[in-house]
């Protein structure tokens, strides 16, 4: 059973490898056997996350690119096919939100920005699974294997309040991801979604807790929300992300979006 999540034939990208939820995905994939290759705009987190991947015994390399150049990103598809081969699975892990993107308590809809608006949906559709997975999808089609895996997000299936624009932006690539499965079922080529629920990293910290480590208001109505009472660790995204990268263990698994969310979806039926 455990050759079943081997990966010791498989290249995997990981595009937005240098943040906490990608960084551990990355890890868990060089864990289980994959030479991983790290994407992303800061070399000194992706050397870092790197090194770390090494430190384990597992291989890794660091590639500058941005998720919203194209360009950018041929360039590291072909130095990484020069470096380790045609990669066969890819993690598109970048994403985020803005500030002036998000309603809070009280503001007007009508009165959001389309700029905050456009900058949120082209870094969470565009370079969040678009982009890249036109690049290295290419590469994937003609070798007839591959498995793409989109990091959608729990807001992408339930719109919550205030993240508009990103949720709708989330959202959008969970229908992406079902356009691309089907569009490459027949070629060997797979493409799944996991959405994550409420997993604490530098981007929303202070959106869920305190300075004193007390959950925050909104920190609080999550907790609340979710059956297991707690929020989410970056490492409990690492057994399902090895399963569909793998094609031994989810070979016949396409089109699916994975909610790792703590039972938060089930307080809402």
């Amino acid at each position: 059973m455990q050759d079943l999540f081997r990966l010791d034939n498989d290249v995997a990208v990981v595009v937005g490898g240098t943040g906490e939820l990608g960084g551990a995905m990355a890890e868990a994939l060089a864990a289980s056997g994959a030479q991983v290759a790290i994407l992303g705009r800061s070399e000194t987190r992706g050397q870092a996350r790197v090194d770390r991947i090494k430190g384990q015994g597992g291989t890794a390399r660091f590639y500058s690119a941005d998720a919203l150049d194209g360009d950018s990103l041929v360039a590291a598809r072909d130095q990484i096919g020069s470096d380790f081969g045609t990669p066969s699975v890819l993690i598109n892990a970048a994403g985020g939100n803005r500030p002036d993107a998000t309603l809070p308590p009280g503001a007007d809809f009508c009165d959001l920005p389309l700029d905050a608006w456009r900058d949120v949906f082209d870094l969470n559709l565009v370079g969040g699974a678009l982009l890249p997975s036109q690049v290295f999808g290419k590469g994937m089609v003609a070798a007839g294997r591959g498995s793409i895996i989109n990091i959608a997000s729990m807001s992408g299936i339930i719109p919550l309040s205030r993240v508009v624009a990103y949720s709708a932006a989330k959202a959008a690539v969970i229908n992406l991801t079902l356009f691309l499965a089907r569009e490459w079922a027949t070629v060997g080529v797979r493409v799944n979604a996991i959405s994550p629920g409420f997993f604490p990293a530098d981007q929303n910290r202070r959106l869920l807790f305190n300075d004193d480590g007390s959950y925050t208001e909104r920190g609080g109505q999550i907790i609340a929300h979710t059956p297991m009472a707690r929020f989410g660790e970056a490492g409990e995204l690492a057994g399902v992300v090895v399963w569909l990268a793998s094609q031994r263990a989810s070979s016949f698994v396409t089109g699916q979006n994975i909610a790792i969310d703590g039972g938060f979806a089930s307080t809402t039926i």
